[in-house]
C-alpha cells in the first residue's frame, strides 16, 4: 500500500516538474503524505534497542540442555547492551529474562561477557511465578534458604548462615521491605561489626547480605544490589601457629588420664577439622572420619594413620567418642589461651613436613585435594599411606 502510493507520488511530482510554481506543490504534497502514515507509522512494532545475542554450534551445543532446547527451538532471546565507561572504554551487558530466569552478566569485552553467560547458564536458578513470595527482609530470607540456598550448602553451613542471620540481620533490619533498605543501612552494619574487631564476622556477613539481595533480585523485588555502593575491605586472616613440642607435652599432660586426653591427641596427630570430629572412628590401622571439604555435598572419607605418635593412645577397646566443640575449646582455651583449637590442625601439617612425610601422602591425611588430574589418576594404597605413616616419630 504505501509502495504503491510513493510511486504515485513519485509521478506527481516528476510531473509537476516543469510547472512555475512546482516547489510549493511538491512540498504540499509531501506534507499531505506525510500527514496520512504518520498514525501508520507510529503503530509499527519498534525496533529493539538492544541487539540479539548470536550463539555458535559449538555454544548451543555446550549449553544445558534446558537452554539448549529453548534457544534452537524459540529464537535466540539474551539481549546485549553496549555501555560507556570512560573515555576509550566500554562494558558488555548480556541479559536473559524469560521463562522464569533473569540472568545477567557484564565484561569489558563482549567475548568475556559472553564467556560469563555460558558459565551462568550452568548455575542458574528458576523463579517461580506461580509463588507468592514476601517482600520484607526477614520473610524473604527465611523462604530463600528454604527453598534454594539450603539445596547447596551443608547442613552445618546452613544453621550457622541461620544463627549469623538471626543475630545480626534481622535484629537489624527486621521485616522492612527489602525496596526500603538503603546502601547506607548496609554500610553503617557492616562499619558497626567492623569496629567491634570482628572483621571475619564483617567479612560473613557482607557475604550474606550479598546472596539474599542478589536472590531478591532474581524475584523481582528489587532492580539494583544496595551493596553495591558499599565499601568494604575484606579482613586479612590470621593463620595459626602451631605449638610448640613443650606446649604439646603440656596440652597432653594437663589431660592425661581424663577423657579430654584421649581427644586431643586424637585431634593433635590425625589434623581433623573441629566439624569432623563426631564423624571419626577408629578402622583397623587406620582413623577414618568424614571430609567436611567437599562441595556439592559429595560425601567423601579421608583415612589417617594410627602413626608411633598416636599408637600410645589407642588400644583394641578404644572407642572414639568426643564432647561437643564448644566444651572441647573451651577445655582447650584453659590450657593454651594463646592458641585456638584450629591450631592443633596446623601443628600436624607442621610435624609432618618436618618427619618428611611424602606431599600426596600429607594431602590425604588432612583432606586436601590432589588436584582435578591427581584425584582422578591417584588412588593410593592402604599399605603406601601406613609406610609414610610410619615416619611421623618425633
Amino acid at each position: 500500500m504505501i509502495q504503491s502510493d510513493l510511486k504515485k507520488l513519485s509521478s506527481a511530482i516528476v510531473a509537476m516538474a516543469s510547472v512555475s510554481n512546482s516547489e510549493e506543490i511538491i512540498q504540499g504534497l509531501l506534507f499531505n503524505a506525510f500527514n496520512k502514515y504518520a498514525k501508520d507509522l507510529k503503530r509499527q512494532p519498534a525496533m529493539p534497542d538492544k541487539p540479539l545475542l548470536a550463539f555458535t554450534k559449538q555454544e548451543l551445543k555446550n549449553m544445558p540442555k534446558d537452554f539448549m532446547k529453548e534457544f534452537r527451538t524459540e529464537g535466540i532471546t539474551a539481549r546485549v547492551m553496549k555501555r560507556k565507561i570512560s573515555k576509550n572504554a566500554f562494558s558488555y551487558i548480556i541479559r536473559y529474562r524469560r521463562n522464569g530466569y533473569n540472568i545477567v552478566v557484564c565484561g569489558k569485552t563482549l567475548e568475556i561477557a559472553k564467556e560469563r553467560f555460558m558459565e551462568k547458564l550452568k548455575t542458574a536458578e528458576k523463579v517461580s511465578r506461580g509463588t507468592k513470595v514476601q517482600s520484607a527482609f526477614k520473610s524473604f530470607t527465611l523462604y530463600y534458604f528454604e527453598a534454594f540456598r539450603k539445596k547447596k550448602i551443608s547442613t552445618a553451613t546452613y544453621q550457622a548462615d541461620i544463627n549469623r542471620c538471626k543475630k545480626y540481620l534481622f535484629s537489624y533490619f527486621g521485616e522492612k521491605p527489602i525496596s526500603k533498605i538503603t546502601p547506607y543501612e548496609c554500610q553503617e552494619l557492616i562499619e558497626t561489626i567492623t569496629n567491634e574487631g570482628k572483621g571475619k564476622t564483617a567479612d560473613e556477613i557482607y557475604s550474606l547480605m550479598s546472596i539474599i539481595f542478589k536472590g531478591a533480585i532474581l524475584h523481582d523485588i528489587i532492580k539494583k544490589n544496595p551493596l553495591d555502593l558499599v565499601f568494604h575491605q575484606k579482613h586479612e586472616s590470621e593463620h595459626g601457629h602451631a605449638l610448640t613440642k613443650d606446649e604439646e607435652n603440656l596440652l597432653l599432660e594437663n589431660t592425661k588420664g581424663t577423657p579430654y586426653g584421649l581427644m586431643f591427641a586424637v585431634i593433635l596427630y590425625t589434623g581433623m577439622r573441629p566439624n569432623e570430629y563426631s564423624t571419626a572412628e577408629i578402622n583397623g590401622d587406620f582413623i577414618v572420619c568424614k571430609n567436611s571439604k567437599r562441595k556439592n555435598k559429595k560425601v567423601e572419607y579421608k583415612k589417617i594413620p594410627i602413626t608411633p605418635m598416636l599408637a600410645p593412645y589407642i588400644t583394641e577397646e578404644t572407642v572414639l567418642k568426643f564432647y561437643n566443640t564448644y566444651s572441647i575449646r573451651d577445655k582447650f582455651n584453659s590450657i593454651l589461651p594463646n592458641h585456638i583449637l584450629y591450631d592443633l590442625r596446623t601443628t600436624f601439617y607442621s610435624r609432618l613436613k618436618e618427619c618428611n612425610v611424602a606431599d600426596n601422602a600429607i594431602k590425604e591425611f588432612v583432606g586436601h585435594s590432589l588436584g582435578a588430574l591427581g584425584n582422578t589418576y591417584t588412588d593410593l594404597s592402604d599399605e603406601y599411606l601406613l609406610k609414610e605413616g610410619q615416619k611421623f616419630l618425633y
